[in-house]
């Protein structure tokens, strides 16, 4: 990891806790997290010893606590004229954008490592299965990795930190509501099933329980690196101030390709996993191309 990059991640981490805003937010992560878990599931009233409660609720409570700590990233630096001094800072562009993305999604893995007693009350009253724990915690942080690369986004985007805070949970939570049951059960069986696979809610129940699909955590990964040269792309245009070349233009075209062809390869990886199922021999029962994360414990 290059230096320059770990000193903007300190950097922003240490301003993330220079306020007592962090500190505010991760204390409503937390009390909602508890609240969804007992009063809102009736953790007690159900009798089982699990955590299913702790992560349907996970994608939710991200979009909000994501939008609240990336609304001042970019925003801030842009309001307080402090973004003319890091783009000449020696530190390149990218790694502004990883150092930040860096940091913020530090605080998020912060706030998640906070909930760990939870699982862990939960294996005292009774036999818990790691294996949903674990990729309910692997699928958060890779949720958090797209959430965190889409505030970053939209935070360069404005210099007003509400707006920030509105548009990241508009479009995150566009994300989630695309897979959502409630708007795929509207939708017929193939419409459905594209609504699915563009949504991040339904992969995120997918992980949950149990099972690492490979598609999945591509999907997360592509979204992540498709908003990360999106946000490169503002900083740039900010550093041309409007006075944009020939050599500028084309730069804007290689990132669209590369955005283009990192999210067109979910297609592609779908389209490969559809085609070898399709000229193996069914099964007596239906199995989905996964890796049992139990089989890991």
């Amino acid at each position: 990891m290059p230096r320059d990059v770990m000193t903007v991640a300190r950097r922003e981490l240490a301003n993330l806790f220079a306020s007592p805003a962090a500190f505010l937010f991760l204390g409503a992560f937390l009390a909602a997290t508890l609240f969804a878990f007992f009063w809102v599931e009736a953790f007690f009233s159900r009798n089982l010893a699990d955590v299913r409660p702790l992560f349907q609720w996970m994608p939710v409570l991200l979009v909000f606590l994501v939008a609240a700590l990336t609304m001042r990233s970019w925003a801030e630096e842009r309001r307080g004229g402090t973004l003319e001094l890091l783009l000449t800072a020696p530190a390149s562009p990218t790694d502004l954008v990883l150092g930040k993305f860096l940091g913020v999604l530090s605080l998020v893995a912060i706030a998640l490592a906070l909930t760990l007693p939870l699982p862990l009350s939960v294996a005292l009253l009774g036999p818990l299965d790691w294996g949903p724990v674990e990729g309910g915690y692997v699928a958060a942080l890779a949720l958090a990795c797209a959430y965190v690369a889409i505030g970053l986004w939209l935070s360069s985007r404005t210099d007003n930190q509400i707006v920030s805070l509105i548009l990241t949970v508009l479009v995150a939570g566009a994300f989630y509501v695309v897979g959502s049951s409630t708007l795929t059960s509207l939708a017929g069986r193939q419409a459905g099933e594209v609504l699915r696979a563009l949504g991040t809610g339904a992969r995120f129940n997918s992980i949950t329980r149990g099972v690492l699909d490979l598609r999945d955590l591509y999907y997360y990964l592509s979204l992540t690196l498709a908003f990360l040269v999106l946000n490169r792309v503002s900083i740039e245009r900010l550093r041309w101030a409007g006075n944009a070349s020939a050599a500028h233009r084309q730069w804007i075209w290689v990132a669209a390709l590369l955005v283009a062809n990192a999210l067109g390869a979910n297609l592609w990886l779908a389209a490969t996993v559809s085609v070898q199922s399709r000229s193996r021999p069914r099964p007596s029962t239906r199995r989905r191309s996964s890796i049992p994360i139990s089989t890991f414990s």
